[in-house]
């Protein structure tokens, strides 16, 4: 009985040695509140999202630290957005804050392939941090279009893909006369990295342009076998569909990857333009196609809020939408980027996101080598809303003599 008493007595609780820690916590509590100091790391989150495995989550902008990171770089547990500023960030010699030092993050936390599907190339911090992986026994593989790719890289200020070759890296062609004009990375068959950016100096620092990276398995499957079936020679319209093995979902998230020419993408995107309810907002780089341009139009006059943002280039030709959307009274400007304003995106009701490399022409989805996702969740589409408002402040309205409307 006795032992049992002095086992007792041992494993009771002082009630004043409960108070003392009760207030020492919330000492440090309070501290943590009003200052942000958390010495012992008591109230701080820990990140054990998979993406931290590979390259750091991104955390949300605050406006004060707009003039030195991205002005919208947000993640997810699953995806990561980011958006050039070649407002603020336009120095190819300072990567801080740029998407290639994103890029070359995952670049450095690849365990076993890197395989890149991309139009063209001249950013050299990319090519080193490639041949670095590389030679830490990373398969890096890369196809590029054989004009503006291989042919390009002998002028002057490239150079980058016979870096990659010189170290022993692998980069293939299309050897044809369509673009292709993929845009797409992906790392260790598990993060996909896409969207409008050309791996360029222009691209990054001067052109308005957009970046997603997502982690799935499930969508590498889907871009690892189009890369696969182009690193064998498959180009064009003679390759095979696979479109109905191409779609995922990810914590309750469709997505819907779509290839240029075989999947003939504009046919599957018309129908999510034409299911727009409330509103239809518009960031193109060229916009020529007849089938798009009419659907959006009839959303347009059934009442549908639509607003488009064009590149001024070759946006008052014959063949551009934007004379056609601003002569039937559609809220519809030319952009105010002194460089290149480049994405090619479309989102739908705030909630349905289309982007990727394809440009909505019919050479782009008759011809050309693109790909396409269609991305339905609501935070990541208001993120490109966002970005669209930013460019809307800055374009500005058409001259009306030029659009010749009647």
């Amino acid at each position: 009985m006795s032992a049992k008493k002095t086992s007792s007595k041992s494993t009771s609780t002082n009630p004043v040695l409960v108070i003392i820690i009760v207030l020492i916590v919330a000492c440090l509590g309070a501290v943590y509140i009003f200052t942000g100091s958390d010495p012992f790391g008591l109230f701080t989150p820990t990140d054990v999202s998979p993406a931290a495995t590979l390259a750091p989550a991104t955390a949300v902008v605050e406006p004060s630290q707009a003039a030195r990171s991205t002005p919208e770089a947000q993640s997810g547990d699953w995806w990561q957005v980011y958006f050039t500023d070649p407002n603020t960030i336009n120095d190819p010699d300072n990567l801080a804050g740029s998407i290639p030092e994103k890029l070359i993050e995952y670049i450095d936390g690849a365990q076993h392939s890197i395989h890149i599907a991309a139009f063209e190339f001249n950013l050299t911090p990319v090519a080193e941090a490639l041949i670095a992986a590389h030679k830490r026994g990373v398969e890096v593989r890369w196809i590029t279009d054989d004009e503006y790719g291989i042919q390009a890289d002998e002028e002057d200020g490239r150079g980058q893909f016979a870096m990659l070759k010189k170290a022993k890296i692998e980069v293939k062609d299309d050897q044809r006369s369509g673009l292709m004009h993929d845009k797409f990375l992906i790392f260790d068959g598990r993060y996909v990295w896409t969207g409008s950016t050309n791996l360029t100096v222009n691209g990054n620092f001067r052109n308005n342009n957009n970046v997603i990276v997502i982690d799935s398995p499930d969508l590498a499957a889907v871009f690892e076998r189009q890369f696969a079936d182009m690193w064998a020679g498959n180009f064009g319209p003679a390759s095979p569909s696979s479109i109905d093995q191409q779609l995922v979902k990810i914590a309750r998230t469709p997505i819907q990857a779509l290839f240029s020419p075989e999947d003939d993408v504009i046919s599957h995107l018309v129908p999510y333009i034409q299911g727009a309810q409330k509103s239809i907002r518009i960031m193109a780089f060229s916009f020529t196609h007849d089938d798009l341009e009419a659907a959006v139009l009839e959303r347009f006059k059934a009442g549908v809020d639509v607003k488009a943002i064009f590149e001024t280039r070759g946006s008052e030709t014959e063949y551009s939408a934007l004379p056609l959307f601003y002569c039937a009274k559609m809220p519809a400007r030319q952009d105010g980027n002194p460089g290149t304003f480049h994405h090619k995106v479309i989102i739908i009701d705030e909630h349905i996101l289309i982007t990727g490399s394809l440009n909505f022409t019919n050479n782009a989805d008759e011809s050309n080598n693109e790909n396409t996702l269609v991305i339905t969740r609501a935070d990541i589409a208001k993120l490109y809303v966002k970005e669209f408002e930013r460019r809307w402040a800055e374009a500005t309205d058409p001259e009306r003599s030029a659009m010749k409307c009647k």
